[in-house]
């Protein structure tokens, strides 16, 4: 018996049950499990997880309170928010309600998953679900500081700072003896002062980050914004002073083996190597060599610390902040071309037919043979390959077919990459190469995560050397049913009911392949995959097709695979530097910590290229661009520019007068008035009305609304009555999907119902 158990048995009762009732109804015997029950129904009471009635019985709570603070949680594939209560205990309380957050009357949010929110919440018919309006944003704020752009009034000399953040309400005034030396233009962190009564707040300077002009300052602002640091804590640089490259001692000497690295032409860090021999049953022997950062990196000290607080590196186009300082990341770290190096290295034997039947793992001494850029090896193997190449490509041939023969999931959309030139200046986007050497390597460290996993599984039945998974699950049902009607209006079938394998998802996109919009079938089979992240349970891969996946392969950059050596050192006994038994305890927790740390970055990085973007487009505004339509909803549409991947947003009063109906199935927004169509996916033609390069916020114009935005040759089917789960709002009285916006030309605000 256990506190879920007593939950489970009160949901399911119509009546709250008495102590007694559910001692009885659970069979609990014996006064050691009455104490215990006792103790439960006190702790769960003064958890507010339950509620005790006058008549002392025990009972869940009526609902959720009318004003809470919720935390955003998904943002499908429509663009629709939702959240969950901030202090849900999901152990004690099961899943949370659903909660969806509707825009406000002054313009749908600009959320982010992780964004915390004070709202007012209402039911709607169905008790499991509720409507959010957004009161407000509990932010930086909040929390006494903001950042943005210092701006002083030539004729007043009145300092404002005007915040960086997309969705701030307002500015901040700024006193004269608050500026602290800014300067107007200054890029700095202003600390909120307390301001009753006043009409705007007002801060104080407490840091200068740089010129507002300084291309730099895009990358600094994003970072800054996430609460990234590129500065190191001058304990965690005098813990990198003094390592050396180990001798051989008890490593397996690999220096005679030709392993060589191939990156990208601008990579400044090599922390994986390859080899790959053909063996005489038409199979193939494979290493994979990876920096021994364990060995560098001690679990408790300052610079483990460090390395676990940022949890990965952070890419932005202009620069890195990584996760390890460079005596590191860029000497000892890197397997420079005729140096000696420590590493981690795994032996994999593989079929011809790619299938993995053999693996060791062993730490190592080795000495690249060769750096190679992913151009360089590609141009190689083109005119025949030599002696390091050509293994390397029949293997890669062999593990291309073993993925294609489990049904990996083949998403293969382009990549587009951000051009900056020497003065940190976005000159240009253009899409990324896709080579068969950027297939190869990808295959090769797919292997060895594979390997990873594997070998600590092997060991964990008699050591408890806990493996940190790579779990990515499969998709939601939910998500799949807001994808299927959209694909089924190309002719195409999502099998319903179970949710379909990777294989089954692979044959519905080479259907698609044929068809001129075959894109958008992959972009929505994209967006209803779940998140992938770290966890010590194991639920498999399903973009991969696999059953058990860690990250090994890159442990200067990312904490989890850190963890992976660790546990692969102290399960085989490499040597020092294995993992002790204070990182096994806390081992959930790193893993929701690192898996915080990957969105954060992740988030970092999508700002910074909307920034740049932002930027770059600054100077284009009033020119016409063409481009599609990514995202529908019931604020306005979602637009990427084809020539620059910029992504802006068309305001729904900017559409021509019409009432507009949100209709989820077909990813549309449909007039009722004029029939007229924007439909995900549809190409369109748009003038840039604004770009801000401090906030990355594009607003788009588009030209010719009367036409509508349809794709040719799809047909909008006719909704069935009743078609909307969620039941009616308490706001509008109507279901979600069925909201109207009737926008006039002149004011271009909603019109009072009559």
């Amino acid at each position: 018996m256990n506190k879920q158990d007593i939950l489970d048995l009160l949901k399911a009762s119509p009546i709250p049950l008495t102590k007694r009732e559910i001692t009885q109804k659970l069979g609990i015997k014996g006064s050691e499990q009455r104490v215990m029950l006792k103790r439960y129904l006190r702790e769960m009471e003064r958890g507010s997880v339950l509620v005790k009635t006058e008549g002392g019985a025990f009972g869940l709570p009526a609902g959720l309170p009318h004003v809470t603070v919720l935390t955003i949680s998904d943002i499908d594939v429509d663009g629709d928010v939702f959240a969950i209560p901030s202090e849900w205990n999901a152990e004690l309380q099961g899943q949370p309600p659903r909660i969806e957050v509707r825009p406000s009357s002054k313009g749908h949010p600009a959320a982010a998953i992780g964004d915390r929110i004070l709202a007012r919440l209402a039911k709607t018919d169905d008790p499991k679900i509720y409507e959010a309006r957004i009161i407000k944003y509990i932010g930086a704020e909040e929390i006494g500081r903001v950042m943005g752009v210092i701006k002083i009034n030539e004729r007043s000399h009145q300092a404002t700072l005007v915040p960086a953040k997309k969705r701030a309400k307002f500015d901040f005034d700024v006193p004269q003896n608050a500026l602290n030396g800014a300067k107007h233009n200054d890029l700095v962190i202003g600390e909120i002062q307390p301001s009753r009564g006043m009409k705007r707040k007002n801060v104080k300077i407490v840091e200068i980050l740089g010129r507002r002009d300084d291309p730099k300052a895009i990358s600094i602002i994003s970072l800054n914004e996430m609460g990234l640091r590129e500065d190191w804590p001058e304990a965690a640089i005098k813990d990198t002073k003094g390592l050396k490259v180990p001798p051989l001692g008890k490593r397996e000497d690999l220096r005679s083996i030709p392993l060589v690295t191939i990156d990208g032409a601008d990579a400044r860090d090599f922390d994986d190597a390859v080899f790959a021999e053909k063996l005489e049953d038409g199979g193939f022997h494979l290493i994979v060599a990876i920096a021994d950062v364990s060995y560098y990196v001690r679990t408790d000290t300052a610079l483990d610390k460090e390395a676990q607080r940022r949890g990965n590196s952070t890419y932005f186009p202009d620069r890195v902040v990584p996760m390890l300082p460079e005596a590191l990341s860029n000497d000892l770290c890197s397997l420079r071309p005729d140096e000696d190096r420590a590493c981690l290295a795994m032996h994999m034997w593989i079929d011809a037919k790619g299938k993995m039947h053999k693996y060791k793992v062993v730490r190592g001494l080795m000495r690249s043979h060769r750096r190679m850029t992913y151009e360089q090896a590609q141009a190689i193997q083109d005119q025949g390959g030599d002696e390091i190449t050509r293994p390397l490509y029949e293997a890669y041939a062999a593990l291309d077919h073993a993925r294609q023969s489990r049904g990996a999931l083949d998403l293969d959309l382009p990549e587009s990459q951000i051009l900056i030139d020497d003065q940190g200046n976005m000159t240009g986007v253009q899409k990324r190469a896709r080579l068969d050497s950027h297939k190869l390597i990808e295959e090769f460290m797919v292997l060895a995560n594979v390997a990873a996993a594997s070998c600590l599984e092997d060991k964990r039945d008699h050591k408890r050397f806990p493996c940190v998974y790579r779990v990515h699950d499969k998709p939601s049902m939910d998500k799949l049913d807001s994808a299927r009607d959209f694909i089924e209006s190309f002719d195409l079938s999502l099998p319903k009911g179970n949710v379909p394998t990777p294989k089954g998802l692979n044959h519905l996109l080479r259907k698609a392949a044929t068809l001129p919009y075959s894109h958008l079938i992959s972009m929505m089979v994209l967006r209803c995959q779940s998140q992938a992240i770290y966890h010590t349970h194991n639920v498999g891969h399903f973009g991969l097709a696999l059953e058990r996946y860690a990250h090994f392969t890159s442990p200067i950059r990312r904490y989890a695979d850190l963890l992976v050596h660790r546990a692969l050192v102290g399960a085989y006994g490499l040597g020092e530097g294995g993992i002790d038994q204070g990182e096994i305890a806390r081992m959930e927790e790193l893993c929701a910590h690192i898996s915080d740390t990957e969105r954060l970055s992740m988030e970092a990085e999508r700002n910074a290229t909307d920034r740049f973007v932002a930027a770059f487009l600054s100077t284009q505004v009033g020119a016409e661009f063409s481009g599609s339509i990514t995202g529908v909803t019931r604020f306005g549409l979602f637009v990427r520019l084809d020539e620059s991947g910029a992504d802006g947003i068309i305001p729904m009063r900017s559409l021509a007068d019409d009432y507009y109906v949100h209709d989820e199935r077909a990813h549309a927004l449909i007039g009722r008035k004029h029939k007229r169509v924007f439909r995900l996916g549809a190409q369109v033609t748009v003038r840039l009305k604004e770009a801000d390069g401090l906030t990355g916020s594009t607003v788009l114009e588009l030209l010719n609304p009367e036409k509508g935005a349809d794709i040719p040759g799809m047909a909008l089917k006719p909704k069935a009555h009743g078609d909307h789960p969620r039941g009616k709002s308490k706001f509008k009285g109507k279901p979600k999907s069925e909201t109207r916006h009737r926008f006039t030309k002149n004011k271009g605000k909603p019109k009072k119902k009559r």
